[in-house]
């Protein structure tokens, strides 16, 4: 058995949608889903809110926070062109 928990919204029109990625295949299976309005006002009323695959909302802040931070990373990883070329040099050798 496999439990997920995740956070999804409903839209104007009542209806909720989800997708459940499984490893399952061609298998019958029962399903249990558990509807609970979230405390948060701002998360559950909110029609710009998009969620992650793992059920997390997505908010434009969110988005440049981890632009942001992939950007840092770029930088912390970075090689100088001295570096590369030696290291082509060293791939020659062999």
């Amino acid at each position: 058995m496999e439990t997920m928990k995740f956070q999804s919204h409903i839209g104007a029109d009542g209806v909720l949608l989800f997708q459940m990625p499984t490893d399952l295949k061609n298998t019958s299976v029962e399903v249990v889903v558990v509807v609970q309005p979230l405390a948060n006002a701002d998360v559950a009323s909110s029609e710009e809110v998009r969620y992650n695959a793992w059920g997390k909302p997505t908010t434009q802040k969110s988005i440049s926070d981890a632009i942001t931070r992939m950007q840092q990373l770029r930088q912390e990883v970075a090689l100088d062109k001295e570096s590369i070329r030696s290291m082509i040099e060293e791939g020659r050798r062999y």
